[in-house]
């Protein structure tokens, strides 16, 4: 906020990816400066020095000039690699790539959060299929699945296998004209 540049009316983009968090500002650096400039010591030259200024009375900024360095010690304290950073004539990006420990933490939390959503849904359907078939023991795979709605009579055929190999249900009778019997039920 404090180097963009308001007079562009384009917005500081932020984009977040699989790997990184890019972020790009179409602010300037001070003439003759570049990224080996921005990651040495060196004095504060806000491109808004009243928005600074501001900032820094509000404690938000703690010493003008250690920006860049102060984001870098909080990724070495947080166990990220160091931000990359890039400046071009349309601005500084500054791309953060994520811990390899983090990103394995969120495929790790995604598969259990697919396992656990499955999970819940399969046996969401069964219970479904198991109430139409105390309802109506004579039901079909296919009037289960109209019934149902969302689920086609294959889908019905592959629960219902299961639930016999289960020994939760069995079949009386002929395919045609017989009957589900629910076996142990609570209901």
């Amino acid at each position: 906020m404090v180097h963009k540049d308001y007079s562009s009316g384009v917005p500081v983009q932020i984009s977040v990816y699989d790997d990184k968090l890019m972020i790009w500002n179409s602010g300037r650096l001070p003439e003759s400066w570049d990224v080996d400039r921005l990651l040495e010591t060196h004095p504060s030259i806000p491109f808004n020095p009243d928005i600074a200024n501001t900032f820094f009375r509000a404690g938000s900024i703690e010493a003008w000039g250690r920006g860049i360095e102060r984001i870098r010690d909080d990724c070495k304290t947080h166990g990220s690699p160091d931000p990359q950073l890039r400046y071009e004539a349309t601005g500084l990006t500054i791309e953060f790539p994520f811990a390899a420990s983090y990103i394995e933490s969120v495929e790790s939390a995604d598969a259990e959060t697919t396992q656990k959503t499955t999970q819940k849904t399969t046996q969401k359907t069964v219970d479904r299929i198991l109430d139409v078939l105390r309802e109506d023991p004579t039901a079909s795979r296919r009037a289960i699945a109209e019934r149902l709605g969302d689920i086609t009579a294959n889908g019905v055929k592959y629960h219902l296998d299961r639930l016999r190999a289960q020994g939760r249900i069995r079949r009386a009778g002929p395919d045609r004209g017989g009957t589900w019997e629910i076996l142990d039920d609570d209901e």
